[in-house]
C-alpha cells in the first residue's frame, strides 16, 4: 500500500473535483474515508459536491477554487492545505482540458491552455507534494493521462502532445521513487462521459464504439484501488487496453491516416 490510511492530519488532494472523473475520485476516497480538498474554478460545485461527502461519509471536506493554470494558485493550494494543519497523504492530478481542430486554427490562448493546466499545473504540484510525501515515506500521486497519449492525434494535437508529456513524466518518476514508500500511478481513460466536449467541441463517447466507454465511476473506482496499491499505471476497459497497445505499435504510416481520418468531421474535411 502507498497511500496512507485515512488519518486526522492527512488529506487527499483532487483537481478538477467538479465535474465527471474528479467528482467520482473523491467520492470513492471519502468512501474510503479520507479527509478531502477539492480544487477548481467552480466553487458552487466543489460546495455542492463538499456538501454531499460530509453528509454521507464520516470525512471532513475542504473546498479552495483556483485556477491552476496560475502558477501563484498553484502554490497557494499548498498554502492553503498547509495553513489546515495537514499534510498531503494522496494527490489527483485530474484537471484539464482538451481541444478539438486544426492547431494552427486554434485560439492560441485557448490551446496554450492546454499545455499550461494538463501539463505545467500537473509537473510543478507533483513535484511540489512528492519531497514532503519521500520525507515522510509515504504517500501516493495519481496522474490522469489519456488513451491519447500513445499516438500522436490529428485533430487534437497539443491535447494529445500534454498528455504524452504526463505518461512519459510520471512513469519516469514512478521508476525514480522505487523504495521510498511514494508511488505515482497514471491513469489512462478511454472515451468516459463526462463534460469534456462541452470544451473540446465533440463527445469521445458518442464517436468511438460502445464497447469502448467507460463510466466515470467505475474509471475513477479502478484508479483509486491502483493508487492505494501504488501500481504504476491503470487503463480502465479491456477494449482500451488493446487500443492502447495499437497506438503504441502501430506504424504511423498506418496510424495517422486513420486517424485524421476519424477526426476528418471535426476538422471539416
Amino acid at each position: 500500500m502507498t497511500l496512507p490510511a485515512p488519518a486526522a492530519d492527512s488529506v487527499v488532494v483532487v483537481t478538477g473535483a467538479s465535474s465527471g472523473i474528479g467528482t467520482e475520485l473523491a467520492r470513492s476516497l471519502a468512501g474510503l474515508g479520507h479527509d478531502l480538498v477539492l480544487v477548481a474554478r467552480r466553487a458552487d460545485r466543489l460546495e455542492e459536491l463538499a456538501a454531499e461527502l460530509r453528509g454521507a461519509y464520516p470525512c471532513e471536506v475542504l473546498v479552495h477554487p483556483a485556477d491552476l493554470t496560475d502558477a501563484a494558485a498553484r502554490e497557494g493550494l499548498l498554502g492553503f492545505v498547509a495553513g489546515s494543519g495537514r499534510t498531503i497523504a494522496g494527490l489527483c492530478n485530474n484537471a484539464g482540458y482538451g481541444l478539438a481542430g486544426r492547431a494552427w486554427e486554434l485560439d492560441l490562448a485557448d490551446d496554450r491552455g492546454q499545455i499550461e493546466l494538463n501539463v505545467l499545473a500537473l509537473h510543478d504540484l507533483t513535484l511540489l507534494v512528492v519531497p514532503g510525501m519521500v520525507e515522510r515515506g509515504r504517500g501516493a500521486v495519481l496522474n490522469v493521462a489519456s488513451g491519447a497519449a500513445f499516438q500522436p492525434m490529428p485533430g487534437m494535437a497539443t491535447y494529445a502532445a500534454t498528455k504524452a508529456f504526463v505518461h512519459a513524466f510520471s512513469e519516469a518518476l514512478h521508476t525514480e521513487l522505487s523504495g521510498t514508500g511514494v508511488s505515482i500511478t497514471t491513469l489512462y481513460p478511454g472515451p468516459v462521459p463526462t463534460e469534456f466536449g462541452d470544451r473540446a467541441g465533440f463527445a469521445p463517447e458518442q464517436e468511438m464504439p460502445g464497447f469502448l466507454v467507460v463510466e466515470a465511476a467505475d474509471v475513477a473506482r479502478q484508479a483509486v484501488e491502483a493508487m492505494v496499491a501504488g501500481r504504476r499505471s491503470v487503463i480502465p476497459g479491456a477494449g482500451n487496453k488493446v487500443t492502447g497497445l495499437l497506438g503504441r505499435y502501430t506504424p504511423r504510416t498506418v496510424l495517422l491516416p486513420v486517424m485524421k481520418w476519424q477526426a476528418g468531421s471535426r476538422m471539416g474535411d
